[in-house]
């Protein structure tokens, strides 16, 4: 049967150049086919994708807490009890500093991460303008990205001509799955935005959540969404349930359904960048170097939002062991976004 369904993957995939939604089921529910020959398969369309290179992001947590929506894995939510930090939007020093440091550290790419709905007040926005001028003067190679929420067209404009390369909006999960995961706004709005960033010429990254109580079909049925949207970047995560949270006591998936889950999208995806995020350590554990074989070629690297990662060095150090080199973006210093 292993044989039978490694067969019928790469023929479809000389075909078609990805798989059907039946296809990409079978990827995630035949355990007949051992990881072994899957992940043979998709490390080959990653070095395919982009050989040895490995893109490395960091984010900082820009404006944390107070939240008005009510996602159920999130700690920043006002709706639930956590011990998360609670604080308005750093200075644009403050994120400077911190876009220093992630390129000390290995970065390739920095995120400014923002708590809340959107960004609306002037304030803030002049102070985003501000800190995405002085990223850019610090490196033209570090790619600046931003996650804010449901921001608007005229916003986007005025970021990306301050600097801003990339916005991230994950869907989080599937149109179907969404409302049993958030009641404040729809998926609807997600894609919207998703659709605003592509439209103002900037790079789009989104992905979504996994381990929250989706079904294989919900999983598949996301990576056929955004393949619809036709993204650039596509993170995955795996959910570290946080205390006080609704999905406090939700089960961490085994290291197997995550690394299915990657090959996937890999499967799925081939062209894309698929970008391993928040949970690695918590979910993969020793098993954390076997995503790129599964198809990543992209890692979150220092901490998370809420939530302490692994150290850069050691994150270096593994790429270093497996034989692969941090991507760097080839470009000049002086150079703007479109």
């Amino acid at each position: 049967m292993a044989g039978n369904t490694i067969g019928i993957l790469e023929r479809r995939l000389a075909r078609d150049g990805s798989l059907t939604e039946r296809e990409a089921l079978l990827v995630l529910r035949d355990k007949s086919l051992p990881l072994s020959r899957l992940l043979a398969l998709t490390d080959r369309l990653r070095f395919g994708h982009s050989g040895k290179k490995i893109r490395l992001c960091a984010i900082v947590n820009a404006r944390s807490g107070n939240c008005g929506e009510d996602c159920a894995f999130c700690a920043q939510s006002a709706h639930w009890s956590t011990e998360v930090k609670k604080y308005s939007l750093l200075s644009a020093e403050k994120l400077s500093d911190s876009a220093q440091a992630a390129l000390a550290a290995g970065a390739g790419e920095f995120s400014i991460v923002t708590s809340g709905a959107t960004i609306r007040a002037e304030k803030e926005v002049k102070i985003l303008e501000e800190a995405l001028e002085r990223i850019r003067n610090i490196s033209g190679h570090l790619q600046r990205c931003a996650s804010l929420g449901r921001i608007s067209p005229r916003i986007l404009q005025r970021l990306k001509n301050a600097g801003l390369d990339c916005l991230h909006h994950n869907l989080e999960t599937n149109s179907s799955f969404f409302p049993q995961i958030c009641t404040t706004h729809n998926h609807a709005e997600r894609v919207a935005t998703v659709r605003r960033a592509k439209a103002c010429g900037l790079r789009v990254c989104s992905g979504g959540i996994f381990g929250m109580g989706e079904e294989d079909a919900d999983r598949v049925a996301l990576a056929f969404e955004l393949k619809e949207l036709d993204l650039d970047s596509v993170p995955l995560n795996f959910l570290h349930p946080i205390p006080g949270t609704p999905l406090e006591k939700a089960p961490i998936l085994e290291p197997e359904a995550a690394l299915r889950i990657i090959a996937m999208f890999r499967l799925v995806l081939p062209e894309k960048d698929i970008i391993v995020c928040g949970g690695r350590e918590v979910t993969l554990r020793d098993l954390q170097s076997m995503i790129f074989w599964a198809g990543a070629n992209g890692i979150l690297i220092g901490n998370y939002l809420t939530t302490s990662g692994r150290k850069a060095a050691e994150d270096l150090k593994m790429l270093e062991d497996l034989g692969l080199e941090p991507y760097v973006a080839q470009r000049d210093r002086s150079s703007t976004p479109g």
